[in-house]
C-alpha cells in the first residue's frame, strides 16, 4: 500500500515547478493555435479556431511532458517503469484515439461536421495521458482549457469579422449553356465570390448541374439564403437548385 509520503510526491514543490511550465506552454499553444484558425474561420473553412487552438495545445502538452520523465510518476520512476517504455504506450493511445475522432467527421457536399469534437475527442485522450504519468495539475488545466474554448470561443468566432459560405446547387434546363464569368459577375453583385476551386460541373442528357461555394465578401455583405433563392427561382434558365450554409 503507498505510504502518505510516495502519494506527496506527486504534489512536491518540484512537481508543481514542472506543472506551471507545462501550463505556461499550454496558454501560448493554445493562443498561436487559435490564431492560425482565426484565418481559416475568417474564410469559412470548416476547421477553425476551436478545431486548430484544440489540436495545437494538445500537441504541446505531449511534447512538453516527454520533456520531463523524470517528474513522471511523482519522480518514482525507476521503480515503477522498470521493463516498460511508457512513451510507445503513449504513441499507441494517441494513433488510436486518432482513428475514434476520424468516425465522427461527416461531410455532406460541401459541409464538413464534427471536426471540433473529432479534436475535442484527441485533446481528451491526452488529458488521460497527463494524468497517468501523474501531471494531475496540468490535467486538469487542460481539462479546462479545453472546456472554455468549447464553450467560449464559438461566441468570439461570432463577434470577429468572418466571412460566411453558402454551398449552392444549380440545375438548369436543358440545352442551356451557362457561362462560368456571368455567373461569377453576378455572386460578385450579390456580394459574394466563387471560392477557388470549389466549381463542379456535370451534365445528364443535355441538363448541367453546377455546385460551388460563394463565399461573402465581408462579414456584413452578401445576399440572404432567401434573397438568393427567391433570385434563382425567378431565373428562367435555372430547373432546380439547392442552397445551405457552408463550411468546406
Amino acid at each position: 500500500m503507498p505510504s502518505i509520503e510516495f502519494l506527496s510526491a506527486y504534489w512536491s514543490t518540484g512537481e508543481l515547478a514542472t506543472n506551471g511550465v507545462i501550463l505556461l506552454n499550454l496558454v501560448g499553444a493554445l493562443l498561436l493555435g487559435l490564431m492560425v484558425g482565426y484565418e481559416r474561420s475568417y474564410h469559412g473553412r470548416a476547421a477553425g479556431m476551436r478545431t486548430y487552438g484544440l489540436v495545437c495545445m494538445a500537441s504541446a502538452a505531449l511534447t512538453v511532458i516527454g520533456g520531463y520523465p523524470g517528474f513522471w510518476f511523482g519522480g518514482h520512476v525507476t521503480a515503477i517503469t522498470t521493463g516498460t517504455d511508457p512513451t510507445r504506450i503513449i504513441q499507441g493511445i494517441v494513433t488510436g484515439i486518432g482513428f475514434l475522432g476520424a468516425g465522427v467527421i461527416m461531410r455532406e457536399g460541401f459541409n464538413i461536421s464534427g471536426l471540433t469534437t473529432a479534436a475535442s475527442i484527441w485533446a481528451s485522450s491526452v488529458i488521460g495521458v497527463m494524468c497517468g504519468v501523474g501531471f494531475y495539475l496540468s490535467a486538469m488545466g487542460l481539462a479546462l482549457l479545453c472546456a472554455m474554448s468549447m464553450i467560449f470561443l464559438s461566441k468570439l468566432e461570432a463577434w470577429l469579422p468572418s466571412r460566411h459560405a453558402v454551398a449552392i446547387t444549380m440545375r438548369f434546363k436543358q440545352n442551356y449553356m451557362p457561362q462560368e464569368p456571368a455567373l461569377r459577375a453576378m455572386a460578385l453583385a450579390r456580394g459574394y465570390e466563387i471560392a477557388g476551386g470549389s466549381l463542379m460541373i456535370g451534365s445528364d442528357n443535355g441538363r448541367q448541374e453546377w455546385r460551388f461555394v460563394a463565399i461573402a465578401l465581408s462579414k456584413r455583405s452578401g445576399s440572404s439564403l432567401a434573397a438568393v433563392a427567391a433570385e434563382l427561382a425567378a431565373f428562367d434558365g435555372i430547373d432546380s437548385f439547392q442552397l445551405s450554409h457552408a463550411r468546406n
